[in-house]
């Protein structure tokens, strides 16, 4: 008899079989990848009737979101509060139960699962997108999204307590980054540090300054709200006549509106892709900027403070800052959060956020100075 531990391999888990966890209404005909997020395993299921839109299917990544219940839980109260305040006729994201009425559903090997229902537009014919990028022409309008997302806090502002919870710690905490950053630099895992001396510098430089929202908001001159978190404009549908709603919402938590508003800039007024090698065609997108900043102001409907406003603008160079680290840290760390095509990916990443972050920081006082002068239009 061999003296050798018997070793268990996890079963290999058929995303369709998954399907019979699920409250589908009719059967499902297919199922295949869909999407290009950097997170979670998504697939589009169709079903046998050609009328029904259909659903996703979500294995929801673990090592990111480590308490499912939770997140499902905040998810559940955050779509039933938009689906009550939400225009009769617009799509809210749907939860569709497990046959056991949790959110979600359990495979072989203990992970987790979950299941959306297909927002499809109602007119024969029109196809919904989510963008990536912002075309300089034609169908997306950079004041949509920032309309969308500002009416999305406010639809929120009344959420009933408790609080939401906290589904990724110290997510858009710049002192939470910095300081892997630092253990990462020494400990140096994947012997990568002696490859990125400037990135290093360039880090170092910034760190202080980076630290002005996350204080006022420990001195209490800025509120904490209901905030979507990720807010790419890949996170809202739109449809021909404009946008429809908000999706992913994993990250919906108490934050600050400065992390939605630098977000979207840094993601959606890049000129280039997140990725491009070629740097030289990074740069702000200042029309974007102005017509996001126009539409957001004018979607939150007055509810920002005067303090707020007056660092809107500082936001797009704290997120740029703050994502180019998060991809960073992922290359010291051997790529272990952020999928990755190539490697040297997201050091690629990284390298795009900073050189984003100096154009931004040559022209931050005329982004201030027409964040002001909006605001002080709408207010008046």
């Amino acid at each position: 008899m061999s003296d050798k531990k018997r070793v268990s391999h996890p079963a290999v888990v058929d995303p369709f079989a998954l399907l019979t966890h699920f409250e589908l209404e009719g059967r499902p005909a297919s199922l295949l990848p869909y999407g290009s997020g950097h997170i979670h395993e998504t697939f589009r299921v169709r079903m046998r009737a050609a009328a029904h839109p259909g659903y996703i299917l979500q294995r929801v990544n673990t090592r990111v979101f480590p308490d499912v219940p939770r997140l499902m839980e905040n998810i559940v109260r955050v779509t039933g509060h938009l689906r009550a305040k939400t225009r009769r006729g617009l799509p809210v994201l749907t939860v569709i139960p497990a046959r056991d009425g949790r959110p979600y559903a359990r495979d072989g090997n203990g992970g987790f699962w979950r299941c959306y229902r297909f927002i499809a537009h109602r007119e024969p014919g029109a196809r919904l997108r989510s963008r990536h990028l912002v075309p300089s022409a034609g169908t997306f309008r950079a004041g949509e999204a920032g309309r969308i997302f500002g009416s999305f806090i406010i639809q929120l502002s009344d959420l009933p307590a408790p609080p939401l919870h906290e589904t990724i710690r110290g997510f858009h905490d710049i002192e939470v980054h910095l300081g892997r950053f630092g253990n990462l630099l020494h400990d140096d895992p994947m012997g990568r540090r002696k490859g990125i001396p400037a990135e290093v510098d360039f880090v170092r430089v910034r760190a202080a300054a980076m630290g002005r929202i996350r204080d006022l908001g420990r001195a209490g001159r800025l509120p904490r709200r209901v905030t979507h978190n990720d807010t790419k404009f890949n996170n809202i549908l739109f449809g021909p006549r404009g946008g429809l709603c908000v999706i992913d919402l994993d990250t919906v938590m108490p934050g600050y509106v400065h992390y939605d508003f630098g977000d979207a800039v840094r993601s959606a007024a890049n000129s280039a892709r997140e990725d491009e090698p070629d740097l030289h065609r990074v740069r702000l997108d200042m029309a974007v900027f102005q017509e996001f900043a126009r539409g957001y102001l004018a979607g939150l409907r007055g509810l920002l403070n005067a303090e707020e406003i007056a660092h809107l603008a500082f936001a797009a160079r704290l997120m740029t800052y703050m994502v180019g680290l998060r991809f960073l840290n992922d290359h010291l760390d051997g790529d272990r959060y952020f999928k990755v095509d190539r490697p040297g990916h997201n050091l690629r990443r990284a390298r795009v956020h900073f050189r984003l972050l100096e154009d931004m920081e040559r022209r931050c006082a005329e982004m201030e100075e027409f964040v002001s002068t909006l605001a002080a239009g709408l207010i008046s």
